[in-house]
């Protein structure tokens, strides 16, 4: 109730101004809401009930008090811790007033075990740190490999986690070796255990290992606290070998999650993760080869087709060879024939020279006798006869014919008279024996 709701008249009298229970009640929501920011407050179950809605109703108390407590559907299916009569809490929440009773309350959104919260303070103190230094980002994680050839398993070397990696990795691809470097994973010596076997893992000058897998089942944040100390996350931070870090559950979250090169939800996750599916391989596999067939086979056709093209063109080597020999032999022919025709040449060439030399002693010879035949025919020329005073007479109109006898003309007759030098045409006057 606000202070002017009550007012007093000038007489000293008081003027009631009179409200509802639920106007009070709402009022009195109003001012806690917003008077009050959200807090932490630690505290014992009790009277812990779960109505069908789903919402979660409780009572938490210490020695000398006790707070009505809900936390509605929506966020208690995010908690891990379930509560339970008896637990000690550590709840975060807004308080509020539930008008209908009237009744105080603590409206929660987050609960843990009360003996997580000093864990859990270490817990953010260390992911500060190491954050800071650089050792969650990202640029620093190493890859891992598409297809390990061994596998090292720091875990406890009993229990579901280790058999159920095992399974995974046989059924996905049974060729990849497996190696347990058996830890405890919570307790004392847990912590020094799993730092010494990350140690160990990357002792070797060569190498076995492709990629190692930190694992464990779930757990409170106390069972997992090994998973969250310093050494732990340096050591995982300074393994040359790429870390897998499968801790717990989906929403458990360590230190040793934000240092490997790779976090996965559970530890079945972890070994799937790591190993290639070798149906996913085969049919790959099977796929390639069908794509390499019918490559080759496109190219096989391709350059049987260019076989064939270049086997219209190219003639057989015997056939080549035959012709070759046939040319070698006509080239031989060809050369006996050179020499035959050489050797000929010289025989026409001194031939020519016999036939030149007989032509030449036959000319002269033939001279010779034409001169002397000559001179026999000057002898019995009538020619020379003329030179010596005698002429050859001839019927007139037969210069050809010549008369030998008196008798072969009458007189009257004209007859043609050669001399040496000229002729005449004459009258026979008289014929003589």
């Amino acid at each position: 109730m606000q202070s002017s709701d009550i007012n007093r008249s000038a007489s000293g009298g008081i003027n009631r101004t009179v409200i509802s229970v639920s106007e009070l009640n709402r009022s009195a929501r109003r001012v806690l809401e917003g008077e009050f920011p959200m807090v932490w407050v630690e505290g014992e179950i009790s009277n812990f009930a779960r109505p069908s809605s789903g919402h979660w109703y409780f009572t938490l108390k210490d020695s000398s008090a006790q707070l009505r407590c809900a936390m509605f559907r929506n966020r208690n299916q995010l908690q891990r811790v379930k509560p339970k009569d008896g637990l000690q809490v550590v709840i975060r929440g807004r308080i509020s007033l539930y008008e209908g009773r009237g009744e105080f309350q603590l409206i929660a959104d987050h609960l843990e075990d009360a003996g997580d919260g000093a864990l859990l303070r270490a817990y953010e103190a260390l992911k500060a740190k190491l954050q800071q230094e650089g050792l969650f980002d990202e640029a620093n994680k190493k890859p891992i490999p598409e297809l390990p050839q061994q596998v090292g398993i720091i875990t406890s070397p009993t229990g579901a986690v280790v058999h159920d990696i095992i399974n995974i990795l046989g059924r996905r691809f049974p060729a990849i070796k497996v190696s347990i470097l058996p830890v405890q994973v919570q307790g004392n010596e847990a912590t020094d255990q799993i730092t010494q076997a990350l140690t160990f893992a990357n002792a070797y000058e060569t190498n076995p290992f492709d990629v190692l897998l930190v694992a464990r089942g779930g757990g409170s944040l106390e069972d997992l606290w090994a998973f969250n100390t310093e050494s732990v996350a340096r050591a995982i931070a300074a393994s040359d070998v790429p870390v897998v870090s499968a801790i717990g559950h989906e929403s458990d979250v360590s230190i040793a999650d934000f240092v490997a090169d790779l976090r996965a939800p559970t530890p079945s996750a972890a070994a799937e993760l790591v190993s290639p599916d070798q149906r996913d391989w085969s049919d790959a596999i099977r796929g390639t080869q069908e794509r390499l067939a019918s490559r080759f086979g496109a190219l096989l056709s391709t350059h049987q087709n260019h076989l064939g093209h270049l086997s219209k063109r190219m003639r057989h080597p015997g056939q080549r060879l035959q012709e070759l020999s046939q040319r070698l032999d006509n080239l031989e022919l060809r050369l006996l024939n050179k020499s035959r025709f050489e050797e000929t040449e010289r025989k026409i060439e001194q031939l020519q020279q016999k036939l030149a030399a007989a032509i030449d002693k036959k000319v002269v010879n033939d001279t010779n006798k034409l001169h002397s035949l000559a001179q026999k025919m000057d002898t019995l020329s009538p020619l020379a006869t003329l030179e010596r005073g005698y002429a050859i007479a001839s019927p007139s109109g037969s210069p050809k014919k010549v008369i030998t006898s008196a008798e072969s003309v009458t007189k009257g007759d004209l007859i043609n008279v050669r001399l040496q030098q000229g002729a005449l045409t004459a009258e026979v006057k008289d014929t003589h024996d």
